[in-house]
């Protein structure tokens, strides 16, 4: 299969918003419109930067996506793209993408890796619960009726500010997918996310790229 691509007549009303702190039953409610989405065609806010890191790094030297609108920029690793003029017709929740370039008669599989901002700033204490409670939202959204299992929860540092990342393994009939989402602090009181999807035979070289990109990703 293909990465997915979302069915704009299943949407909630809100996109990308991180739920409100409250009590739990609260919380549960709420999470259910976190991955929701407009049916609004945004600006591009992203534009190609070379960059280069450290010796060690494995994205050093690669190409960037610096994405005004969510307030982050990312790394295109080798054999993935960025189509600038694609991030326009994103829906509302999301600002800008990068696509695995799949190798001919892979058309099983597919890999994306998007970003866009998240709403308010979430306490840190709280941090953990709503990166779990918005993935399993888009596992849902993005792979309706299947069901997903939380493989690894942990806080982590995204350029020197407070994020949390979360990775689900989703199963069904059509096949496996992994979904990892990063959700961070960023400038202006509020928070972005970045979202990896995977779908079709699980390839360690793609997980690890999105694993790269997501750690790697810088603020401002």
């Amino acid at each position: 299969m293909t990465t997915p691509t979302p069915s704009p007549t299943t949407f909630p009303p809100h996109p990308g918003r991180l739920p409100e702190p409250g009590p739990a039953r609260s919380r549960r409610r709420l999470a259910a419109g976190v991955v929701a989405v407009l049916l609004v065609v945004v600006g591009a806010a992203a534009a190609v930067r070379w960059t280069r890191g450290g010796d060690t790094d494995p994205l050093a030297g690669r190409p960037r996506v610096t994405d005004d609108r969510a307030g982050l920029s990312y790394a295109v690793p080798e054999g993935w793209k960025h189509d600038a003029a694609k991030d326009k017709g994103l829906i509302g929740a999301f600002s800008s993408q990068i696509s695995k370039v799949a190798p001919a008669g892979a058309e099983e599989a597919g890999a994306t890796v998007l970003a866009g901002p998240a709403g308010r700033t979430v306490p840190r204490a709280d941090l953990g619960r709503m990166t779990e409670s918005a993935a399993r939202s888009n596992a849902e959204f993005f792979f309706p009726g299947r069901a997903a299992t939380l493989e690894e929860s942990h806080d982590t540092v995204l350029d020197g500010r407070p994020a949390h990342t979360a990775v689900l393994n989703v199963e069904g009939d059509e096949g496996s997918a992994r979904l990892a989402m990063t959700v961070v602090t960023v400038p202006g009181e509020r928070t972005s996310f970045l979202l990896g999807l995977s779908t079709g035979t699980v390839d360690p070289a793609v997980a690890a790229d999105i694993e790269a990109v997501l750690a790697d990703a810088t603020v401002g």
